[in-house]
């Protein structure tokens, strides 16, 4: 999809989710300004948030939560709340966008992502499920009457907000008839995300971004270290735009203490060895990137 660009007008907005107070001002405005340093066009910021944040960047905009996704149960480990972003009247419909989290390190143009969007109906996420986005996905979803279906992890989520609305209106309406959430595909957003827009998914290449558990941990240790030694992966991760540190274990404040050689092992079993000669560089990289924490 080409982004069209009168005078020096944003050609995408960047959207960012935030309740609570978990994530501090300094975090986010950091951020924001290393996606803005790596984009070829500034994008339009827009949080999304229940509290005043004072201290945001200049120019960067907040929206308020709709009442209804403040709902306690949509904050909890499901995260629905972030299906907020989709609420018709809370994001702009002028231009497409891509949702990222808080917890994620940004090490590249992210904005790249959204040329894989087809047309505008096209939502994009990172695949987290055996079953593929795309042709399979989509007749799996069809044939067994929407109970399988691929499924993406929503740590970036490309989309025109003119075109998805549908999402939360259906979300809302499922909701009414069941508040326990005992229909499977709402118990957390990125699942409700996938089920819902099936016929439009498409994925996000690990290229552009991956999951820190599933790039840098496994359960046997030195499988990290022959990976780290693989040129197709070392090439692959060279072109990574961002990594999403999911995982109560692999958290910003947990990393920027670890010392060389140490290992965290998650409740999955999976090991991380905190080295260069396990991540090619990307130690120093990440410590870089949450200097501003220390």
């Amino acid at each position: 999809m080409q982004l069209a660009n009168p005078g020096n007008a944003p050609t995408w907005q960047c959207v960012m989710v935030c309740w609570g107070d978990k994530y501090p001002i300094e975090l986010i405005n950091h951020l924001m300004s290393e996606i803005e340093r790596y984009a070829p066009t500034p994008p339009r910021f827009v949080l999304i948030c229940d509290l005043p944040k004072p201290g945001l960047r200049a120019g960067a905009i907040t929206r308020d939560f709709p009442p209804f996704f403040l709902n306690p149960l949509f904050k909890k480990g499901g995260c629905q709340a972030k299906l907020a972003m989709f609420e018709k009247g809370v994001l702009s419909e002028d231009l497409p966008a891509i949702y990222i989290d808080l917890d994620t390190i940004v090490l590249g143009d992210i904005s790249a992502a959204l040329q894989l969007m087809d047309t505008c109906k096209t939502v994009g996420m990172l695949p987290s499920a055996i079953i593929p986005f795309g042709h399979v996905g989509r007749t799996l979803w069809k044939l067994t009457h929407k109970k399988k279906y691929a499924r993406g992890n929503s740590s970036m989520v490309i989309f025109h907000p003119a075109e998805c609305h549908y999402v939360a209106e259906t979300f809302r309406s499922l909701f009414a008839q069941h508040p326990d959430f005992g229909f499977r595909p709402m118990v957390a957003d990125e699942r409700f995300i996938s089920w819902v827009a099936q016929p439009h998914m498409k994925k996000l290449p690990k290229t552009l971004i991956v999951k820190f558990p599933g790039e840098f941990m496994f359960p046997w240790r030195w499988w990290l270290y022959v990976k780290a030694c693989l040129p197709w992966v070392r090439a692959r991760r060279e072109k990574l735009a961002a990594i999403t540190l999911n995982g109560l274990l692999i958290k910003p404040e947990s990393l920027i203490t670890l010392g060389e050689g140490e290992v965290v092992t998650d409740n999955k079993s999976r090991q991380m060895v905190w080295s260069e000669r396990t991540m090619g560089g990307f130690r120093n990289r990440i410590l870089d990137f949450y200097q501003f924490l220390k």
